[in-house]
């Protein structure tokens, strides 16, 4: 098995029904829409600020470099598994997987974590700025970060703000998967 990094998009033959073309470049797009916040995460795992004032200290390398190196592995894993809602094995678990390789994925098993975790997502990852150098957010009214310069909050903006994005296209690919698996398959003839 040849590891394919670059390809062209699925043939019409890869799924029982073609997903819209706009699903396809929307899963394809999603990984590479969520890479800057996951590169601009890692310089923070060997307690490089990127130009953030802070007051607390930064907690130990044992501590940083695993959890910001899992945590940016684990949003671009949760970003590629979303192509599988425009690809057959989205359709058709593969065979490697124990216990249900070969066998249809009902679409209600797909649909159901993907749009629960688009909403979670959607809650996690959107604010509501307020006065006074504050935002509105999941976790309640709290102080935003400072700079040192404005070309750093510039950079961390540019990097960090389409995963707000995440959750809504996330639910968006969803209910195109749910529309697309409930119809009847065309009739050959």
């Amino acid at each position: 098995m040849s590891l394919k990094i670059l390809h062209l998009p699925p043939p019409v033959s890869d799924t029982e029904r073609p997903p819209p073309r706009w699903a396809i470049r929307l899963a394809y797009a999603l990984p590479l829409l969520l890479l800057p916040s996951c590169l601009w995460r890692l310089p923070f795992a060997v307690h490089f600020e990127m130009g953030q004032i802070q007051d607390g200290g930064m907690p130990p390398y044992w501590v940083s470099v695993p959890y910001v190196l899992g945590l940016s592995v684990l949003t671009e894993v949760t970003a590629i598994l979303t192509i599988g809602l425009v690809r057959g094995w989205g359709e058709v678990a593969p065979g490697w997987i124990p216990f249900i390789g070969g066998r249809r994925v009902r679409p209600l098993v797909a649909v159901v974590p993907a749009v629960v975790g688009g909403l979670v997502l959607t809650v996690l990852f959107t604010d509501l700025p307020l006065s006074g150098g504050r935002k509105l957010t999941l976790y309640g009214v709290i102080d935003t970060v400072d700079y040192s310069h404005d070309a750093w909050e510039t950079l961390a903006t540019v990097c960090v703000a389409p995963t707000s994005l995440w959750g809504p296209l996330t639910i968006a690919l969803a209910l195109a998967y749910h529309r697309r698996r409930r119809a009847t398959p065309p009739t050959e003839g």
